[in-house]
């Protein structure tokens, strides 16, 4: 396995330097970006959707748990018995701890699935999770949000009882809020998947092979 070239500490300073100056230039397009972000206009969202939860019907403005704003991850749903390894990952990655201190901040988190209560309530069992996961099974909600049978993350807001949508991303824009895969991101060989920009030599494979 190829690995990183060997140079001396003065010349790997060097090169750390270098890298850190772009670095911060993309911490400032960052701010920048989220600064965007921050003043994207909203829309409306007020279609009756009722989800499936271990505690009953619940609408969209119920998952908010009296909060005012709400993040739901819209995980695949692939059938019977067959379950998005992506969004498995992401999940298996999204800290416990984070979900109270989002709460703290006002902020409500929610996986939501088109698959049925009853498989993700065995899924969820299989993989030890214990965070929010509900069924949007039977209604247009994932569809709505444009993921249809993909994956997704949408933000929400309420003023009143009126839900407004202020942002969505999938993909990438999902991936790169990913725990783990963040970490890789500063590892040498990285996440040794084949999209990834790498000398020759490096290992890679599929995404999710």
């Amino acid at each position: 396995m190829d690995k990183p070239t060997i140079v001396s500490a003065e010349q790997w300073q060097q090169a750390r330097d270098d890298l850190l100056k772009a670095e911060k230039e993309l911490t400032r397009a960052q701010d920048a970006l989220a600064a965007r972000r921050r003043r994207l206009p909203m829309v409306k969202f007020d279609r009756p959707y009722v989800f499936d939860t271990p505690e009953g019907d619940r609408s969209l403005l119920d998952l908010f748990d009296g909060r005012g704003e709400l993040v739901v991850y819209q995980f695949m749903d692939r059938g019977p018995q067959h379950y998005c390894p992506g969004c498995t990952w992401f999940t298996d990655n999204v800290p416990m701890h984070a979900l109270p201190l989002l709460a703290a901040r006002g902020i409500t988190w929610q996986t939501v699935s088109n698959m049925p209560l009853a498989q993700i309530e065995a899924y969820k069992a299989e993989r030890g999770w214990t965070l929010p996961f509900v069924s949007s099974h039977g209604t247009s909600f994932s569809d709505d949000c444009g993921a249809g049978g993909g994956f997704m993350l949408s933000v929400f807001l309420r003023d009143g009882d009126d839900v407004y949508r202020t942002y969505s991303t999938t993909a990438r824009g999902v991936d790169r809020l990913n725990f783990a895969a963040s970490i890789m991101d500063l590892a040498p060989y990285g996440r040794m998947q084949d999209w990834e920009d790498s000398p020759d030599g490096w290992p890679q494979h599929p995404t999710y092979g």
